[in-house]
C-alpha cells in the first residue's frame, strides 16, 4: 500500500498513521515542498520527537513572515473591551454557555440587548485602561428565533440586530474613539456593505467545513442554521469580495476528525488566496463547559492542540498571521504555541471577561509580555485591522472610518499608537467629494483640457490616454464625465427590482411547479424583471430554452424576461435547427422581452481565444447573434469585462465596436463594464496572472465610457455585485448612473439564481445614493417608469 493510501486509511479508521509516515511527511516540508491536504492530515499525529520537529519548522516558517512583514520577533496582541450586545440567538450549538433563552435573561435581571449607555460605559471604563477596540459578541440573529428580540428592536427603532449593532459601532466612535471590531455571526453581502464604514475589521469564525456536525441529529451544531459551512463559507467570500480585513478560523475538539480539520485550514487558505482578506486566522481549542450537551466531552490535548496550531502555519503559510487565544492555554504552555508558529495572542481585555469562555480568565497583558519574552519574542499592541490593511487605505478601509483609525495607528507601521489620546471624532455618512486639484501639465492634462470644453469629440488616441489618468487628473476627468451624465440623463440613480434563475437547472433540477412558484414569489416581492441565463447543458432538448420562457410568460406576462445570453441563442438555435435570426422571433414569440449582452468580454478575438483557450464565440459571431437580437425586435445590454490582459487601447476599440452596432440598431439599452474577477475565472488564470484592475483604472474606465458613448447610449452601470458598494459609488460619481437590479432571492429557492446571496436591497441601494447626495428611481428592464 502507498504511504498516501495508507494515510488515508489511517484517518477513515481513526488509527494514528505511522511514525514512519510522520516523518516522510516532516522531510517533505522541511525541503521546501507546498504542503498536501494528505501530509497536513499525517502530521496532526506529530507527537513527542516529530511534534518537537515539526513545532521548529513552523517556527521558522513564521520567523520568515514577520520579517517580510517587517516586525522580526514580534508577536502582537489587541487592546479591547468585549460587549455582549445581546446573548439571545437563533442557533443552539451544543457547547454554548454565552448564549441564553429570554426565560435565563429575565431571570438573571438582563434585559434582550444591551442599552447604549451600558455598552457606552464599557467603552469608557476601556478608554481610561488605554483599549482601542470594542469586540461586539453577540448571538446570530435572535429576532428569528424570538419574539422577544423583535419587540425590542421595534420598540427601540431598529431593523435589526445588525442594524442596532451599527448604531453602536458609530456611538462608540463619536463618544469614546474606540473602534468597533464586528464579530455578529452570519452576515449578508449587502450588510457587510452597510457596516463596513463604520467598522476597520469584521470577523467570523468558520469553525469546521465538516456538514454532519451541523446535518446530523446529535452533532454539535445540530438545530443551529447559521452553523451550515456552506453558509459560513459563503460569508468568507462575500467579505473577500468587499474588501473586509476579515478574522476567521477553526474550533478544534468538537467531533471533527483530522481530514475534516485539513479540509477547513484548506478552505481558509483558498479564500484568503482569491481575496487577500483573511487578516487572521485564529486556532481554537474546545473546552468542556459545565450545563452544556458537552459538558462531558474532552478537552482537546495539549500535543493534539499544538500540532494542529503548527500544521495550520503550514498550510497558511508565512504570510498569515495565526492566532491562538491566550486564556484557553494553561500559563506554563503558552511557549508551546510560541514554537507552533502563533504570531498573535488576539484580543486580550484589562477589563472586561471572556464572554464565551467566562471560565478562562485573561492573563494580565504585562504578564502575557513576560511569558512572551520568554520565549523571545516582543508583545507589542496593534488596531483591530492589521497594520497592512492600516497602510493599504482604500480599499480594504472605507474612508469614513479612516480617520478614526489613523488617529490611532503608527503612520509608518501601521500598529497601534500607545500614547494615541482617546477622542471621540464626529462620523458621517457622507463619502468624501473629491475637489479639483492643481494639475501639471502632463499629456493627460493637455487632453483633459480639451475634454473640459468637447468631452464628445476626442480622438482615439485622446481616450487611450484619458483611461490612464490618475490623482488630480483622474479627479478632473470624473468630474467632467459626470457632468456630462448630470446633462444627459440626470441626477437620479435608477435600478430595476428583479431576480435571477440559472437556465440549466430546468427541468432537471428546477420543476417547472417550482419555476411557477418562483415566478409568483418573484412576483408578490415586488419584482418586474426575471434575467435568466446560464452555462450550458448538452443533455437538455433543444426547446429547453423556448419552454423555459413559454412557462413564465404563461404564467405572469407583465414580467419582463431578460433572458438567454448569444452562446444560448447559438445553442438553442442549432439544437433546434434553426436559423439564429429564426430563433430568435420563435423566442419573442414564446414572450422573450430581451437578452443580456454579456459573453462580449473584449472584442478582440486574440485576446478571447487565450481568455477561453479557443472556446469562446468569436468576434463576429457575438456581433452577429446581438445584431440579430436587435433585429428581432429585442433589446438587450452591453458589456465589457476589463482589467485582465488587454490594454487600454482595445478597451476603447471595444467602445467603438459598441457605437458601430448601436448606430446600426439602436438596440443597446446600457453599458455595463464588469472588473475582472480572478476568482471568478480560474480557467483563465495561468494566461493572466493579475489580480484584476485598480479602483483608478475602474473610474478612468466609466468615466471614459461616459464620454465616448454620449449620443449612442444613454445609460451606463455600476456592476455592484463585481464592484462592491464603494466603488459603485465612486463610479456613480464620475459617469455612471445606474445600478442594475437588486437581484431577489426569495425564500422558496435562493439558490436558483447564478448570483445566490447577493442581494441589495432597495433601501440600501437608496441608502447607498443618498450618501453621495444623489436620489433614487425604480426603473424597467427598458428604462420605463414603474
Amino acid at each position: 500500500m502507498s504511504a498516501t493510501a495508507r494515510t488515508i486509511a489511517d484517518s477513515s479508521t481513526g488509527v494514528e498513521p505511522h511514525t514512519d509516515l510522520i516523518r516522510e511527511a516532516l522531510d517533505r516540508v522541511e525541503a521546501g515542498e507546498a504542503v498536501s491536504a494528505i501530509d497536513a492530515e499525517t502530521l496532526l499525529s506529530a507527537r513527542d520527537q516529530e511534534l518537537d520537529r515539526l513545532l521548529r519548522i513552523a517556527g521558522r516558517v513564521r520567523d520568515r513572515g514577520l520579517e517580510v512583514a517587517g516586525r522580526s520577533g514580534v508577536i502582537t496582541y489587541s487592546r479591547k473591551v468585549f460587549v455582549p450586545l445581546t446573548r439571545l440567538c437563533q442557533d443552539r450549538c451544543h457547547y454554548c454557555t454565552f448564549v441564553q433563552t429570554p426565560g435565563q435573561l429575565l431571570k438573571s435581571g438582563e434585559t434582550p440587548y444591551l442599552s447604549p449607555e451600558e455598552i457606552l460605559n464599557v467603552a469608557r471604563d476601556g478608554a481610561a485602561l488605554g483599549c482601542k477596540e470594542v469586540l461586539f459578541t453577540l448571538g446570530d440573529r435572535p429576532e428569528n428565533r424570538w419574539p422577544v428580540a423583535r419587540e425590542w428592536l421595534d420598540s427601540h427603532g431598529y431593523e435589526s440586530t445588525l442594524e442596532y449593532m451599527r448604531h453602536m459601532a458609530i456611538l462608540i466612535l463619536e463618544e469614546t474613539g474606540l473602534l468597533a471590531h464586528l464579530n455578529p455571526g452570519v452576515m449578508t453581502w449587502a450588510e457587510m456593505q452597510r457596516l463596513k464604514p463604520v467598522a476597520p475589521s469584521m470577523g467570523m469564525m468558520l469553525e469546521t467545513t465538516a456538514t454532519r456536525l451541523w446535518s446530523e441529529k446529535g452533532g454539535p451544531h445540530y438545530g443551529s442554521p447559521d452553523k451550515d459551512p456552506a453558509v459560513r463559507l459563503r460569508v468568507l467570500e462575500d467579505a473577500g469580495r468587499s474588501n473586509i480585513p476579515f478574522t476567521t478560523g477553526v474550533l478544534l475538539g468538537i467531533g471533527e476528525n483530522n481530514a475534516e480539520r485539513v479540509d477547513a485550514m484548506f478552505a481558509i487558505r483558498d479564500s484568503s488566496d482569491r481575496h487577500g482578506h483573511i487578516q487572521e486566522v485564529i486556532v481554537q481549542n474546545f473546552r468542556a463547559k459545565p450545563a452544556t450537551a458537552m459538558m462531558r466531552a474532552n478537552d482537546l490535548a495539549t500535543q493534539e492542540y499544538v500540532a494542529a496550531v503548527a500544521v495550520t502555519r503550514l498550510v497558511l503559510g508565512a504570510g498569515s498571521r495565526i492566532q491562538a487565544p491566550p486564556n484557553l492555554t494553561d500559563a506554563a504552555e503558552l511557549s508551546l504555541l510560541i514554537r507552533a508558529g502563533i504570531d498573535d495572542w488576539g484580543g486580550v481585555s484589562p477589563l472586561t471577561p471572556d464572554h464565551v469562555n467566562p471560565e478562562r480568565p485573561w492573563p494580565q497583558i504585562d504578564e502575557l509580555a513576560r511569558l512572551t519574552a520568554e520565549s523571545g519574542f516582543e508583545l507589542r499592541e496593534r488596531l483591530t485591522a492589521h497594520p497592512h490593511y492600516i497602510r493599504a487605505g482604500e480599499p480594504w478601509i472605507d474612508p469614513r472610518v479612516a480617520p478614526h483609525l489613523l488617529a490611532l495607528a503608527d503612520p509608518h507601521t501601521g500598529m497601534a499608537r500607545e500614547d494615541a489620546p482617546l477622542v471621540g471624532r464626529p462620523w458621517t455618512a457622507e463619502l468624501p467629494v473629491p475637489g479639483r486639484s492643481p494639475r501639471g501639465e502632463g499629456s493627460v492634462a493637455v487632453v483633459l483640457r480639451a475634454a473640459e470644453t468637447t468631452p464628445t469629440g476626442l480622438s482615439d488616441d485622446d481616450y487611450v490616454t484619458l483611461l490612464g489618468a490618475t490623482g488630480a487628473d483622474l479627479t478632473v476627468l470624473t468630474a467632467i464625465a459626470d457632468a456630462l451624465r448630470q446633462d444627459t440623463v440626470g441626477d437620479a440613480v435608477t435600478y430595476v427590482v428583479n431576480r435571477n434563475v440559472d437556465s440549466s437547472l430546468f427541468p432537471a433540477r428546477l420543476s417547472a411547479e417550482t419555476l411557477d412558484e418562483l415566478v409568483d414569489e418573484a412576483t408578490l416581492l415586488g419584482a418586474t424583471e426575471l434575467c435568466i441565463q446560464g452555462a450550458i447543458d448538452p443533455a437538455l432538448p433543444g426547446a429547453t430554452y423556448l419552454d423555459l420562457v413559454r412557462r413564465i410568460s404563461t404564467r405572469n406576462p407583465n414580467l419582463h424576461l431578460h433572458a438567454l445570453r448569444p452562446v444560448e441563442i447559438l445553442d438553442g438555435a442549432s439544437r433546434c435547427g434553426l436559423a439564429p435570426a429564426e430563433f430568435l422571433h420563435a423566442l419573442r414569440e414564446a414572450g422573450l422581452g430581451s437578452v443580456p449582452g454579456t459573453g462580449a468580454w473584449i472584442l478582440d478575438d486574440g485576446i478571447r481565444h487565450t481568455l477561453s483557450g479557443g472556446k469562446d464565440l468569436t468576434v463576429a459571431v457575438w456581433t452577429s447573434l446581438i445584431t440579430a437580437a436587435h433585429r428581432t425586435g429585442l433589446r438587450s445590454t452591453a458589456t465589457m469585462v476589463y482589467g485582465h490582459i488587454e490594454s487600454p487601447s482595445q478597451q476603447v476599440a471595444h467602445l467603438r465596436a459598441l457605437i458601430r452596432i448601436q448606430n446600426e440598431t439602436n438596440g443597446f439599452t446600457e453599458f455595463i463594464p464588469m472588473p475582472f474577477v480572478p476568482a471568478g475565472f480560474p480557467a483563465a488564470l495561468g494566461a493572466i496572472g493579475g489580480s484584476g484592475p485598480t479602483i483608478d483604472q475602474t473610474r478612468a474606465l466609466h468615466a471614459v465610457a461616459r464620454l465616448m458613448l454620449s449620443g449612442s447610449i444613454d445609460h451606463i452601470q455600476a456592476a455592484w455585485p463585481k464592484l462592491g458598494i464603494r466603488a459603485s459609488q465612486q463610479v456613480l460619481q464620475g459617469g455612471a448612473d445606474d445600478l442594475g437590479g437588486v437581484l431577489l432571492d426569495g425564500t422558496l429557492s435562493p439558490g436558483a439564481g447564478q448570483e445566490a446571496g447577493l442581494v441589495l436591497a432597495v433601501r440600501q441601494m437608496e441608502r447607498s445614493a443618498a450618501e453621495i447626495g444623489r436620489s433614487t428611481r425604480q426603473r424597467t428592464t427598458l428604462y420605463g417608469s414603474v
